[in-house]
């Protein structure tokens, strides 16, 4: 029994395949032993979004006064001014023109961006990158927790089988670890697969329905209720009965679609407090584009979906932290093909209420030769836990830097008020 009680409590769990009416009976019937709603309340949320394949930072947000990066982009560079594309944020720093409604954001001095920012590993491989963003140990291969797993497990209060969710169809690598965590591909399409944590795995002989029919009421009275709880919820909610704040448009893509579900979540208050997203198809080595092409497009997807994400959350955007991550940048130099290659240092956005936005936070030297990392990099200046350590401390209430970052002794960089 206590075995059970351990995987119900502890395993990550990945959500998919059938539709809400085909639940299992035994969940249920579960389910509706439990008539206290309304059982979490709401608590602050972080909003992870990993942008896989490596966004080029310097097209993201230019230093458009900087000759030589212009020099060094002969067809990529793009121009601030009058009539330019490029969106003028202090004088130093663009915005892409696809990320146009961002500039609000950041006027607002709710939006924040962090430049020169990634690994102290200066590995170049998409895999290991991530792994090492993902684990926060960027030194360390075979690190078998994910940060956010980490961060679940220091928040110190028991709380809803919703407390860590990705909308992926398995589970990422920053969620991997013992304390619970799932993933789910579509609400609309929901059920239940052990999958993502080497803990449980040994310990599940049985599908879930043997598992739940023959556990004791006490075991379901300690591990369970909220779990039933939370699926009952979701069962009875239908994408058909959600409404959108402030005539928020979301993208049809896969990004759109995830955060719009996360939106809802938020708003059925089933006790998220970690969210993650992704998007793919930054991996520009060739025809990058300037204000169309790749590049735009996936620009463009990204900050329409998280501006369509806060307009949709209302009253409820105090509670909630958007942060992006990016595994490494590009070169400063363009190629031969009219894209960029693997680099060093990118930039990420961190969106909230109380964000000690309207800034680019950075360090970046003149893009001469001499002050690039191999002769080809723009350097890292903010190590990427910085970062992450810094809105886990003053966002989530998480202080244990030794457990979320091992080995790291680095300090935050003061972009969050608290």
């Amino acid at each position: 029994m206590s075995t059970r009680r351990a995987f119900i409590k502890n395993s990550g769990l990945t959500m998919f395949g059938i539709g809400l009416g085909g639940i299992p009976s035994f969940v249920v019937k579960a389910a509706e032993s439990f008539k206290k709603e309304n059982l979490y309340q709401q608590k602050k949320i972080l909003v992870c979004i990993f942008q896989r394949g490596a966004m080029d930072g310097l097209m993201a947000v230019t230093p458009f006064t900087d000759n030589f990066l212009k020099a060094a982009r002969p067809t990529l560079f793009l121009e601030a001014g009058n009539n330019k594309p490029l969106i003028d944020l202090d004088g130093k720093f663009g915005l892409h023109p696809s990320f146009k409604v961002f500039e609000n954001l950041f006027k607002e001095k709710r939006l924040a961006i962090v430049h020169g920012m990634g690994s102290p590993n200066n590995s170049r491989s998409h895999f290991d990158a991530q792994d090492y963003m993902e684990c926060g140990t960027p030194f360390q291969k075979n690190t078998r927790t994910g940060w956010l797993n980490r961060a679940v497990g220091l928040m110190g209060h028991e709380a809803s089988p919703f407390k860590a969710v990705s909308l992926t169809t398995s589970l990422p690598k920053s969620f991997y670890g013992n304390n619970a965590a799932i993933a789910i591909s579509d609400l609309k399409n929901f059920s239940l697969q052990m999958k993502g944590n080497p803990n449980a795995a040994a310990t599940v002989s049985k599908s879930l329905e043997d598992m739940y029919d023959d556990a004791s009421s006490s075991l379901i009275g300690e591990t369970g209720k909220e779990s039933f709880e939370a699926i009952k919820i979701l069962q009875k909610t239908s994408m058909a009965n959600y409404t959108l704040e402030n005539n928020a448009v979301y993208p049809t893509t896969d990004l759109g679609k995830s955060l719009q579900q996360i939106a809802q979540l938020i708003k059925l208050n089933v006790g998220l407090e970690i969210a993650f997203a992704e998007q793919g198809g930054w991996d520009t080595h060739f025809n990058q584009g300037k204000e169309t092409g790749t590049f735009a497009r996936n620009a463009l997807d990204l900050s329409n979906s998280i501006a369509a994400f806060w307009a949709d959350l209302g009253q409820l955007q105090d509670n909630v932290v958007v942060m992006s991550m990016t595994e490494f940048g590009r070169t400063v130099k363009q190629n031969g093909t009219g894209g960029t290659d693997h680099g060093r240092a990118s930039c990420n956005f961190i969106l909230g209420n109380y964000v000690q936005g309207g800034k680019v936070y950075e360090k970046i030297q003149p893009l001469a030769v001499e002050n690039l990392e191999d002769g080809r990099d723009l350097p890292v200046t903010t190590d990427f836990r910085s970062v992450f350590y810094e809105v886990a401390t003053k966002h989530l209430n998480i202080q244990a830097k030794e457990i979320l970052f091992p080995d790291w002794q680095g300090e935050n960089i003061a972009l969050m008020n608290g």
